[in-house]
């Protein structure tokens, strides 16, 4: 063992070790010894097929695998199942932005050019952020890699929404969405974000259409004027109860509306007079629907002003409000305008002002009853986890999770994009009929895709149940889903929701969430903030085990991380400690025997602390705490072993002092060490396992 290099060198031991895992089947638990029998499962949260992987995947990655490579040493059928996801519109925003470069638009395409084009782009990153995975020590079952567009997936997307069709949890209707001019899709809540922005009131006179007397509107969005179908006044703001029922002039088109009464009016607001275009505003929409006003669209889906405006058509809304104000002007309807800081709905990604627009869209119905029972969807999910079905951890998360379901709202599925999974509806004339192929002559398809939530939704079930035949009866509901606690509502809930309705079983037992990474000033990553660090730069520099060590040292579950260059130096500092420890055992074992030997004194001694840190170990790692384990690991391995238990067994075999027993002690609690290791720092601790006298299996399948 003199010959040991100097230094560990990540470069010419990590894509060897990693060729290794692989040669040997072990991340398949098909292939696993036949002692392990009890299952576990974790099914990797599908990685954007967009793209690269970021800091915030490296969490992920770390985390996931760190549990995996555990429970696989623990002795169970181990399956983690990877996993992308065609990810709707984020991957036709990355698209459209591609093509804006080489001078194109896909409104100058045929749908299925355009499809077919992004299918290869996103088969080429998922091919890229595989070998990222790889890079980052993923031990993942890619025998079992799954695309959210794999037509297994879809046949059970299919399934399960004509099953919800059928058991009237789907429907289409007219309700108000979240509408993104610039792309001319609805958005989910998700995908849009509030900006303050520096505006102005506006007052406006509405006269009485019977005599002089006029009431005062204050609003933001005169340009939506020509939409409105009432005033609503606070039927207890008695300086306007005379007016409820009587009609007033809309200032633009002078159209008649009526007065009315509604307690949701904010009597504080403005004038306590509020203007109410149901068509272009979610709360004026619920106004609206509850006294039956009807609906008068104004602005179409290329978000300009139509033949309803009068003569604001044909406008964006921007230039359409100076042009209210100048007929509003010239009419006498307009009074003043004050300077008014307010919050504004945006796309997410191009920051265009979100557009509310009333649209034929696909709902699920979300707090109506299942057919034959009491229980909506929503109930079905707030029961398993008060009841601990399904633990949510940390537990503060679940306060965050009630009060989403509370507020619980119908689930809009439908986006007006190319790029998914279409709807496979059929209408002629007033007739819906849901099927995957056309049901004959005169029908037509619907255009829309689904919202990426929906099949991402069903991605527990669905990816079992479209690999191996026995994989859904082994493996679900499956043992731990592992994401960030952003997402606890968009993506757990909604998994929690469909598998109780489609399986009748909870998806998973576990839900672990991790926090947000951000910058050493606590402010998120990003590319334009030029904050971000990109995983595989730390990989190349100082190896996966000390990128994998920053993310996973010290994280407590569930906070944010504060990331930086200090992390990554104590990281290396680490892995460089594991290596000169161990390289001093490995250096001191060319004449041990491997003869039975007696052990006693203070070699029984830190042989007996070495096996209750192991179990200390165990206990906060079945509990999910990888905080305190990777901090006890730590402590344990740079303190007592490196810096006492050496120290003091190295003048025993310099001296030949009772050397058998040092040695002994110092190759178990090395071994030991190494196997609570690997999970935290799998490429430098099976590289160093090879090294070992005597070793009959790879570190991956040792018993821990």
């Amino acid at each position: 063992m003199n010959d040991l290099p100097k230094a560990y060198d990540h470069k010419n031991v990590e894509e060897n070790i990693y060729q290794t895992w692989e040669k040997s089947g072990f991340f398949n638990p098909d292939n696993l010894p036949k002692e392990n029998q009890e299952p576990f499962c974790i099914i990797m949260p599908p990685t954007n097929a967009n793209g690269s992987l970021h800091l915030g995947h490296g969490l992920v990655m770390s985390i996931e695998d760190a549990l995996i490579r555990y429970q696989r040493m623990q002795g169970k059928k181990t399956l983690w199942l990877p996993g992308s996801d065609h990810a709707g519109f984020e991957t036709q925003v990355v698209y459209e932005k591609k093509l804006e470069k080489e001078g194109r638009s896909r409104f100058q395409m045929e749908r299925d050019e355009f499809y077919n084009e992004v299918w290869n782009f996103t088969q080429e990153n998922k091919k890229h952020m595989n070998e990222q995975i790889k890079r980052l020590g993923g031990s993942c079952d890619w025998s079992r890699e799954t695309f959210t567009l794999d037509s297994k997936i879809i046949d059970t997307v299919y399934d399960t929404f004509k099953k919800m069709y059928d058991d009237g949890l789907i429907y289409r209707g007219n309700r108000i969405v979240n509408y993104c001019p610039k792309h001319r899709t609805a958005l989910s809540d998700l995908e849009t974000k509030y900006i303050e922005e520096d505006s102005f009131l506006y007052y406006i006179k509405y006269q009485d259409s019977e005599s002089e007397e006029f009431l005062i509107v204050a609003t933001t969005r005169p340009e939506t004027i020509p939409g409105d179908l009432a005033v609503a006044v606070n039927t207890k703001d008695k300086r306007y109860s005379a007016w409820i029922n009587k009609k007033v002039i809309e200032p633009i088109t002078k159209r008649l509306v009526p007065v009315i009464g509604d307690d949701s009016v904010d009597i504080e607001f403005g004038t306590g007079a509020l203007k109410v275009t149901p068509n272009h505003d979610a709360t004026d929409f619920e106004i609206g629907k509850k006294h039956n006003l009807g609906f008068l669209p104004i602005i179409d889906l290329d978000g300009k002003l139509n033949e309803n405006a009068g003569p604001l058509a044909g406008l964006k809304p921007k230039i359409a409000r100076e042009e209210a104000i100048k007929i509003m002007t010239e009419n006498n309807t307009f009074i003043k305008q004050e300077p008014y800081k307010h919050n504004i709905s945006v796309c997410y990604k191009c920051n265009t002002p979100i557009e509310p627009l009333v649209i034929p869209q696909w709902f699920v119905a979300m707090t109506s009853p299942i057919k034959n029972t009491k229980k909506s969807l929503r109930d079905l999910a707030v029961d398993v986890v008060k009841k601990g079905e399904v633990k949510i951890i940390p537990k503060r998360f679940e306060k965050i999770f009630f009060h989403w379901m509370k507020e619980l709202k119908d689930w809009n599925i439908s986006r007006q994009i190319y790029w998914g999974i279409p709807i496979p509806a059929w209408f002629k004339d007033n007739e819906i009929k849901i099927q995957k192929d056309s049901p004959g002559e005169g029908w037509t398809k619907d255009t829309d895709v689904f919202d990426t939530w929906f099949s991402s939704s069903q991605w527990p079930f669905a990816t079992l149940l479209a690999n191996q035949e026995n994989d859904f009866k082994t493996y679900f509901p499956t043992s731990i889903m592992e994401t960030g606690y952003d997402i606890l509502f968009f993506w757990v809930a909604r998994m929690i929701i469909m598998s109780l309705y489609k399986t009748n079983q909870v998806p998973f037992k576990q839900v672990l969430l991790h926090g947000i990474i951000r910058d050493k000033q606590h402010q998120k990553m990003s590319k334009s903030k030029g904050n971000s660090i990109d995983p595989l730069t730390i990989c190349n520099q100082h190896g996966a085990d000390v990128l994998r060590w920053s993310m996973l040292y010290g994280t407590k579950i569930g906070d944010d991380i504060a990331f930086s260059e200090d992390k990554i130096i104590g990281a290396r500092n680490f892995v460089n400690k594991i290596w000169n420890a161990s390289k001093f055992v490995l250096m001191n074992l060319n004449d041990f025997s491997f003869e039975e030997i007696k052990i006693s004194g203070k070699y029984q001694k830190y042989l007996d602390e070495n096996m209750e840190i192991v179990k200390k170990y165990k206990k906060y790692f079945d509990k999910l705490d990888i905080t305190t384990s990777s901090t006890l690991l730590y402590k344990y391995f740079w303190f007592t072993f490196a810096d006492k238990i050496i120290e003091d067994l190295k003048q025993d075999i310099k001296d030949n002092k009772n050397k058998d027993q040092a040695q002994y002690v110092l190759l178990k609690i090395l071994e030991n060490n190494l196997r609570m290791l690997h999970p935290f720092t799998p490429f430098i601790t099976e590289y160093i396992w090879s090294l070992l006298p005597n070793r009959k299996n790879l570190l991956i399948i040792e018993k821990l």
